[in-house]
């Protein structure tokens, strides 16, 4: 086993962010350094830091700092992340119940999609992985599915800019066709994954609209025995359904 990168300056840095968490009249650097075992110019290094990522706030009159607009907006997009996943989880079991395969939910986080959810066959033999999981965004119907959100012709940029990574003797390498297949997908509201991403698995997946600018996706996966052209037609429409109703069901919260 691998030793673990503790990484102390970033340990510093957060107990910095839980000490100012903690004050409503914001702390100088002078009392930072007062309540935590760190220099003062390891501190002033620290913060100044996060000041210019907007992490925290300097005032310039009483030079005390506060957290800042930065941290806010991470903490509404996690709580966003929350409130999809309560959100969505009956859906994805009666979804899971439908087509009795593992029923997954991701977003996607730059060039990767994170599992948030994942709803188990009750199949012995089923497809699996832990939440918090990081996918790569070309791999298979989820980046079929995400792309297809975007333009076109920003698509089309994205793919070529990127190697397209071979995966399984059925991963899709060539540029060209993988947009006819993100093109389809923008289509049809759903996207297949035939052994694409792992051999012996195949996959649908459907995007969750919900107005925002994050995007969510659903995707159902089984092996392929059990995942027939018929099947994988019923699981597409179900898919596709789901994932409309999930996005209905977060306009209405929001409104």
């Amino acid at each position: 086993m691998g030793t673990k990168y503790k990484a102390p300056i970033v340990k510093k840095a957060f107990s910095i962010l839980k000490l100012l968490s903690k004050s409503d009249a914001g702390m100088t650097v002078s009392d930072l350094a007062r309540q935590l075992p760190i220099g003062k110019s390891t501190v002033f290094g620290i913060v100044s830091a996060l000041d210019d990522v907007g992490a925290v706030s300097r005032d310039e009159g009483t030079k005390r700092y506060s957290l800042g607009p930065t941290l806010f907006e991470l903490g509404r997009a996690v709580e966003a992340q929350i409130d999809l996943k309560d959100l969505a989880r009956p859906f994805i079991q009666e979804l899971m119940r439908e087509t009795q395969e593992s029923v997954f939910l991701g977003t996607r986080s730059g060039n990767t999609v994170t599992i948030l959810d994942i709803v188990e066959s009750t199949k012995d033999l089923k497809i699996t992985a832990p939440v918090g999981t990081r996918i790569p965004l070309l791999a298979g119907a989820i980046g079929k599915v995400f792309l297809a959100s975007l333009p076109a012709d920003q698509a089309g940029r994205w793919i070529r800019a990127k190697k397209l990574r071979r995966f399984t003797a059925n991963t899709i390498t060539n540029a060209t066709r993988f947009l006819q297949e993100v093109e389809r997908a923008r289509l049809e509201g759903y996207a297949l994954d035939d052994e694409e991403y792992i051999s012996g698995v195949r996959a649908v997946a459907a995007p969750i609209a919900n107005g925002g600018s994050r995007i969510s996706a659903i995707w159902v996966v089984g092996f392929t025995p059990s995942m027939s052209t018929e099947h994988m037609r019923r699981i597409a429409k179900e898919t596709k359904r789901t994932a409309g109703a999930i996005g209905r069901s977060m306009l209405e919260r929001k409104t």
